[in-house]
């Protein structure tokens, strides 16, 4: 929980490097909500259901609050594997730029220091919250 935790707590900031665990356990958690929403928007689904309707309304605002935290979280894992965060735009290109992001965000980090900060995993806990 704490990894994505500390998404949250960089909200909007592109800058700097995240580990894959930072990633994976947000993507994780994310898909665990959307599952239960939509699941929960079936499960109540009858025609006019206000129940139902309110479980999507939920759905779009949790999608569009998680939207920004998201792409900072994918920018600076690019940064982690020594890339730009402008390569997040590849997966603009069908299947092929799924693919690659794909297995950029699963790659190992950079060794040691690159061009957008320290390791993350050799850095002290409080400055990859930062």
């Amino acid at each position: 929980m704490e990894w994505y935790l500390m998404v949250w707590k960089r909200y909007a900031q592109f800058s700097g490097r995240s580990r894959r665990k930072e990633l994976w356990m947000f993507v994780l958690l994310n898909t665990i909500v959307a599952i239960l929403l939509s699941v929960g928007g079936l499960v109540t689904a009858t025609k006019g259901s206000s129940l139902s309707i309110a479980i999507f309304a939920l759905y779009i605002i949790y999608a569009l609050a998680v939207l920004v935290p998201s792409l900072a979280v994918e920018v600076r894992r690019l940064h982690d594997i020594g890339k730009s965060g402008w390569w997040l735009l590849i997966g603009l290109v069908p299947l092929v730029g799924a693919i690659l992001l794909f297995v950029w965000w699963v790659s190992d980090s950079q060794a040691g220091d690159n061009q957008y900060g320290a390791n993350p995993k050799t850095a002290a806990p409080a400055a990859t919250i930062g």
